[in-house]
């Protein structure tokens, strides 16, 4: 906008505001101190005081016409002092003070009743180098005249806490050096319109030193241009002024409006505040619903802005948190313009709907007191319980005389604390010492109730019949303060740092005011307001939200009966930052009532039912029952829903509870008992071991092939582990180490016991028909081959994981169990794993069967056989009981555990404890000849011969564990060397003899007596032929 086109612009507005005629405002955010509590702090503006606004008729029958028409007559009885600075000259449009009224004119004014002359401007002025703007509501809004009476907590306190911290800025902290902070403050009468007027003086720097002299009001005189406004208090004068400053880009810093409105900057781009916006009363008032588990509420608003948009919230944020609004209702704004009959239409509609008992009354204290005061008519005091707004929480205008309808009221109220040093300065103020504030006279008079000498009349003193003595004194015995002081000091301390910033960047910290800064650019005052941080004088931190509000704590509040009849306002919460602290404990709602009221309108359904709206209401409802294994749908509150495989409903009805998991759990006994079964044979198949590595050069652990022993060994020992993996929490890899494990062990002992069985089956086989050796007979053919067989089962397993990895899953055989297991337990697909070795198993007892006549020195066929014939009943009576439990997991698991560990425990057994017995039992047995008995042969063997025979090596003798085969082929043939009968009588005495020769191998073959008949009288005599 070019400087003419503000100027134009401008002066519409000035002729505008000049002409417009004064009504009664429709809006105000106003709030009243509570004293009381001392400790709680809320918004109390002022305290109402019912005072008697005199009709124009009084005035003249009281003759003030003629004080007023002679007072010029009688100006030397007046105290010259008071004249200097409450007369101030007033400008040619304001000729309505009362002061300058000539009797003509006061006729003229008993004319107008409805636009009455007052107040009187007044204005305090500060001088500095920049100036802040004022805009303090000091006189109360009035019903039938322009500006009711004085505003004692406030307007007084706030204009002299403005006052007080700009001394605190400019004489101890010295925030700007060289600079010091002015003043030019104003009333506003708690009047958006007139308010407007006022803030007109502001802008009339920015008009008159624009660059065109063109435009000029008076191109002779310079005007103070105002940095920034501190003001307005109410939330509807702020919007007004706003406006106004956005257009010069004056800044602006409310304390006391509180509307959400304020909050949008591309409307209000210039306008901050140090008070937190009501959308977070509006958060706090919706958490108090909730915390007391209201669902169906009242809402009783003010017809302003400040009620206005809190309801639109309000609104919106309980339907956001399922709580129906049962009735709605608007408060006008002006008790005076509101009859009586109109609050008592709004508790009749309220009383309407009796379920809603709980109300919220978001509104000022005047129009609040009228619902109260209808609540009493109504005799409904029992009936409703309130949660209050800041505008009327702890108001004595509200609560006196209608204490047992505002029993029970929960409200908030913004926090603050006190403004250190403030109430020693404000005590010690007077008439005499404090001329710069041209209101104090009026707020003498009015705390006093007298009338202060040489004071002009007001419509508001004129009834004092007492003077002032000079003498009275302000204490805190006769004195209540606003609580929310902090926030007019921490809004002037604003601008103060935000200056202080700009001058250390633009003029480079240099004292004084540099030329940048003459004036301060408003935009970027702004810039630096927003983003100032600092500790106030009340001793909180303090900086702007994104939204240019202050920072969201309040207090709550709560008016209960401390004793019988005896009421008071208790602090019984707070919010902070968007979380409610509320002691229920602490709150009484009536006299030995602690709980708080019911308010809902349908009472909740019973565990287990659903919903059924009744048409056209959204929160009333019919309850139905849901089957057993149903729940109310926690989405549709209308119908039920099942609850899916391994869940049950809970006992509310409201949630689907997971079964507790079933598995065998390692402290159960079941898990006991196949645990110390596997360790009672892990620690056997560790002993056997230990002996077979000790003795592993005897002639018995030679003989028995110790290569294939170990490998026995370690399957037995793996069978046996199996069983702790078993008994653990079914996880992932407990399940793959299951399906391997389980195949795998067995597979490697039966593949060592099939090694050796067919071993012994092929020598003897190939000895029917020739002498040649047969192949792969040595150990590590044995082991290759045992390898070979193993390798296939691991192949199996591998394939099998690949195609379906093992994991754990949860199973439900019937709609109430569930079954933490491994896959291969629900489809049986463990017979995978068994299935190779169980085709060991079979061969193996085949061979066990085929070898069973083999001469008596191979008798360990007959143990392998034992033990194949055993293990095949075992696996044959697993299999119906491991399928007869599939519902009892313990059981299933142990029985396959226990099955595993026994078939073990049976090869064991069967294998080594025949050999153990020998080494440990009969060491003197552990000898080739009690290995290898012989039959006599009939005819005695010559002495030399035997002798030649011991004294030389035997010619089969070598370091390997097994016989050489072509001994067998000669036993068969009848090639052998005929030993003498005497053999077993000359045999001890001769081993007598020969003590130290223990390493000779005595392959002495067995003799026949008919050689025709040579295969059926065929005796082993090499205990390497006999090697499992």
């Amino acid at each position: 906008m070019r400087p003419g086109q503000r100027w134009l612009a401008t002066t519409m507005l000035l002729i505008i505001t000049q002409r417009s005629e004064m009504r009664p405002d429709r809006y105000r955010d106003e709030r009243d101190f509570y004293k009381e509590n001392p400790s709680i702090r809320h918004h109390h503006r002022h305290k109402h005081k019912h005072t008697n606004v005199p009709n124009l008729d009084d005035l003249k029958d009281s003759n003030l016409y003629d004080s007023i028409s002679n007072f010029k007559d009688g100006l030397h009885l007046i105290d010259r002092d008071l004249v200097s600075y409450d007369m101030i000259p007033l400008r040619d449009e304001r000729e309505s003070d009362w002061l300058n009224m000539s009797n003509d004119q006061i006729g003229e004014v008993k004319d107008k009743k409805h636009h009455p002359h007052w107040p009187i401007k007044r204005e305090a002025v500060i001088e500095g180098d920049l100036v802040l703007g004022g805009l303090m509501m000091v006189h109360e809004r009035s019903d039938n005249m322009t500006c009711g009476p004085v505003m004692p907590q406030g307007g007084v306190q706030a204009l002299e806490t403005m006052l007080y911290t700009l001394d605190i800025i400019n004489n101890e902290l010295k925030l700007l050096p060289g600079v010091t902070l002015g003043a030019h403050i104003l009333d506003d009468c708690d009047k958006d319109t007139y308010g407007l007027e006022m803030a007109v003086d502001f802008i009339k720097g920015s008009i008159s030193n624009i660059d065109d002299a063109e435009y000029a009001c008076n191109a002779t005189a310079v005007r103070k241009v105002i940095s920034g406004v501190v003001g307005a208090a109410s939330s509807v004068t702020s919007v007004q002024v706003a406006n106004l400053l956005r257009l010069f880009k004056i800044p602006q810093v409310s304390f006391f409006s509180t509307s959400p409105e304020l909050s949008n900057k591309a409307r209000f781009e210039y306008f901050t505040r140090t008070i937190p916006s009501d959308l977070h009363q509006v958060k706090a008032m919706v958490e108090i619903v909730k915390r007391l588990g209201w669902s169906y509420v009242s809402i009783i608003y003010e017809e302003s802005s400040y009620g206005i948009k809190a309801f639109e919230e309000l609104e919106a944020l309980l339907a956001r948190n399922g709580i129906c609004i049962a009735v709605k209702e608007k408060l006008v704004k002006d008790s005076g313009v509101a009859e009586e009959n109109s609050y008592d239409n709004i508790i009749k509609k309220l009383l309407m709907k009796p379920r809603a008992r709980g109300a919220i009354i978001f509104g000022s204290d005047q129009e609040v007191a009228g619902v109260m005061r209808a609540v009493e008519r109504g005799n409904a005091t029992g009936a409703f319980s309130w949660v209050g707004s800041d505008g009327w929480s702890a108001r004595s205008l509200v609560s006196d005389g209608n204490e047992r309808a505002v029993e029970g009221t929960i409200s908030v109220q913004p926090q603050a604390n006190d403004v250190k040093g403030f109430r020693d300065y404000f005590l010690s103020l007077n008439v005499k010492n404090n001329k710069r504030n041209p209101w104090f006279v009026e707020f003498w008079e009015d705390h006093f109730q007298c009338r202060y000498p040489g004071s002009p009349r007001t419509p508001y003193n004129w009834q004092y019949e007492r003077y002032c003595s000079g003498t009275e004194r302000l204490s805190l015995d006769n004195t209540e303060f606003e609580r929310q002081l902090q926030f007019v000091s921490d809004a002037v301390l604003a601008f103060a740092y935000s200056i202080r910033d700009m001058h250390a960047a633009v003029c480079g910290g240099k004292p004084g005011l540099c030329d940048a800064m003459r004036p301060a650019s408003g935009a970027d005052l702004l810039r630096y307001l927003r983003k100032v941080n600092f500790t106030g004088l009340s001793g909180d931190e303090f900086q702007f939200d994104q939204n240019g509000d202050g920072p969201a704590r309040y207090n709550i509040l709560h008016f209960k009966q401390i004793s019988q009849g005896h009421y008071r306002w208790v602090n019984v919460g707070q919010y902070l930052d968007g979380k409610l602290f509320l002691n229920l404990d602490d709150i009484q709602f009536k006299w030995g009532e602690p709980r708080p009221p019911e308010s809902v309108c349908s009472a909740e359904c019973e565990l287990g039912q659903a919903k059924q709206y009744v048409e056209g209401e959204s929160c009333c409802w019919h309850c139905f029952n849901c089957t057993q294994y149903e729940i109310r749908s926690p989405l549709v509150e209308t119908a039920c829903m099942v609850c899916p495989r391994g869940t049950l409903p809970d006992p509310t009805r409201t949630h689907c509870r997971p079964i507790p998991e079933a598995y065998l759990r390692p402290d159960s006994a079941w898990a006991i008992g196949a645990m110390s079964f596997s360790s009672v044979g892990i620690l056997l198949t560790a002993f056997v071991c230990g002996v077979w590595m000790r003795h592993s050069s005897t002639p018995v652990v030679r003989a028995s092939g110790r290569e294939l022993s170990y490998v026995l060994l370690a399957g037995i020992l793996m069978c046996y582990l199996v069983t702790f993996a078993l008994v653990f929490r079914p996880t992932d890899i407990l399940c793959s180490i299951q399906r391997f494990g389980t195949g795998f062990c067995f597979t490697v002992v039966y593949a060592a016991l099939l090694t050796k069985t067919n071993r012994i089956s092929r020598i003897f086989n190939a000895s029917k028909h020739s002498a040649k050796r047969p192949i792969l007979i040595s150990p590590s053919s044995q082991l290759a081959i045992c390898a070979a067989l193993v390798s296939i089962q691991v192949l199996i397993v591998v394939v099998w994981m690949i195609v379906a990895p093992a994991r754990a899953m949860f199973h439900y055989p019937t709609r109430e169990d569930n079954m933490l297991v491994c896959d291969s337990y629900v489809d049986a697909s463990y017979m995978i794993a068994f299935f190779y070795p169980i085709v060991l198993i079979l061969v193996c007892t085949v061979y066990a069967v085929l070898t069973r006549k083999i001469p008596e020195a191979f008798n360990e066929s007959k143990h392998i056989g034992f033990t194949m014939y055993t293990t095949c009943v075992i696996w044959l009576a697993f299999v119906p009981l491991y399928f007869g439990t599939a519902s009892h997991v313990p059981l299933r698991v142990t029985s396959m555990a226990v099955t595993i560990s026994l078939s073990a425990s049976v090869t064991l057994v069967c294998l080594f404890s025949p050999k153990l017995y020998i080494i440990l039992i009969r060491p003197e047995r552990n000898v080739r000849q009690s290995i290898m008995p012989v039959r006599y042969s009939r005819k005695p063997a010559p002495t030399h011969a035997v002798t030649h025979t011991l004294n030389k090596k035997p010619p089969c003798a070598d370091k390997e564990t097994q016989t050489d085969p072509s001994d067998f082929n000669k036993l068969i043939n009848g090639q052998t060397k005929i030993i003498n009968d005497k053999k077993e009588n000359t045999e001890p005495q001769r081993v007598e003899e020969k003590t130290n020769d223990a390493v000779q191998c005595n392959n002495v073959n067995s003799i026949t007596n008919n050689i025709t008949d040579k295969t059926s009288n065929v005796h082993v005599g090499n205990d390497k032929a006999v090697t499992l």
